[in-house]
């Protein structure tokens, strides 16, 4: 079901005050956390050449079990390749948990919480509706 036009505005509204109030966990949580590593890129790549080579070596020689393994190491290089490290995804992992130490100190020092700021617009948007 798409929105109305007021509910576009809305959230046109608070998409604007998220990005002008908490920018840094906007940057924190918009930006990607996953980079890849071209090291792993470049071994799957490669892998997955040596398995394509291997299984047309091996239908052309009409080779069974060479077929099969160029196969699985063509299938390996490939989930090489896609497959994120474990030291990205570690640090992936411990920077979504935690909110930047200066967005932590605003929200506080404010008294209020985003959350709380974009009820009291609403309610006063509403009343003046009426």
């Amino acid at each position: 079901m798409p929105l109305s036009e007021q509910e576009q505005r809305l959230l046109e509204e608070m998409e604007r005050s998220l990005y002008h109030n908490d920018a840094d966990f906007v940057a924190t949580v918009g930006a990607s956390r996953l980079r890849p590593n071209y090291r792993s890129i470049a071994v799957g790549v490669l892998m997955a050449v040596a398995g394509i080579a291997a299984l047309i070596a091996g239908v052309a020689i009409q080779q069974l079990w060479l077929g099969i393994l160029g196969f699985v190491v063509m299938f390996g290089g490939v989930l090489v390749a896609i497959t994120p490290s474990k030291a990205v995804r570690r640090s992936a992992a411990a920077s979504a948990g935690r909110m930047p130490r200066q967005g932590r100190a605003s929200s506080a020092a404010s008294g209020q919480g985003f959350m709380d700021r974009l009820n009291e617009r609403w309610d006063r948007r509403q009343d003046g509706q009426r």
